[in-house]
């Protein structure tokens, strides 16, 4: 099993780099993966019948031996493969593990996304779309106010815009944009006692929703969201990069008006 290294007890370790990898697997990751299951016991018998079962390989019938035969063959399999089979990897593996090493392997996977930059986590097995920190502050506290407010469906048009964002091997990404307004659009319908309207509606409608000039701010927001999310022009497929800016704005904006309704200041 693995202990707490001195830089971890010491919290000398916990700087987080920009993220700069999500559709790719870069081959340090790939070899850490061998590394980790290895130090779990787990031998490389283990790592060839879940990775010849994901990438659907039939395990090499010449090596029998475990080291170095088997283990080069894991080796091979996973530095060798397309990116985001890396990914299926990990979550296979993850569910393979006897339950008292799962969460170490989460944490040993997850803390490697950090420090090297890659904007994916592994969370109960299943890898999932990672924003740097502050974006990951804005979902979460989204979730957990629209479950206090009993928002069960905003929470999860939330939830399916990060699932759309962690699609492999391409993001979902006008269906990112898509859920997060919709969550947004619920909260709104909510506090206006309007459930027809849009949210471009509601906000014209009832712009002390919020603050001024926010409503201006949520207004262009759906403008954008309209254009590129919803009614999408030849050549006009919005990036990455934008989706996760509207997903989290979308947080943020969910998470003022759900905390309006959790202390009834609608």
């Amino acid at each position: 099993m693995l202990n707490k290294p001195f830089s971890k007890r010491q919290g000398l370790n916990t700087q987080e780099k920009e993220i700069t990898v999500r559709q790719d697997a870069p081959i340090g990751l790939r070899e850490y993966i061998v590394q980790t299951v290895e130090s779990l016991g787990c031998g490389p018998q283990f790592s060839r019948q879940i990775i010849c079962r994901v990438l659907r390989k039939v395990p090499d019938r010449d090596n029998w031996t475990a080291y170095p035969n088997i283990y080069n063959e894991v080796v091979d399999l996973i530095t060798q493969c397309e990116w985001f089979y890396v990914y299926d990897i990990i979550e296979g593996l993850y569910n393979g593990l006897k339950q008292n090493q799962k969460s170490i392997f989460e944490n040993e996977i997850n803390d490697y996304f950090v420090l090297n930059g890659i904007g994916w986590k592994l969370t109960n097995g299943e890898i999932e779309f990672r924003g740097d920190e502050n974006f990951e502050i804005e979902l979460s506290n989204a979730v957990t106010i629209l479950e206090k407010a009993n928002l069960g469906t905003a929470k999860t048009e939330i939830r399916e815009a990060l699932n759309d964002l962690s699609r492999r091997p391409n993001a979902d990404i006008t269906g990112a944009i898509q859920h997060s307004l919709a969550s947004l659009e619920c909260v709104a319908r909510q506090i206006a006692g309007n459930t027809k309207m849009t949210l471009g509606e509601l906000i014209k409608k009832y712009p002390d929703i919020v603050p001024k000039p926010l409503d201006e701010a949520i207004s262009k927001i759906w403008g954008f969201t309209s254009e590129q999310g919803r009614h999408l022009r030849e050549g006009g497929q919005p990036t990455y990069v934008e989706a996760e800016l509207i997903v989290g704005l979308s947080a943020v904006l969910t998470t003022y008006l759900g905390k309006k309704i959790t202390n009834n200041e609608y």
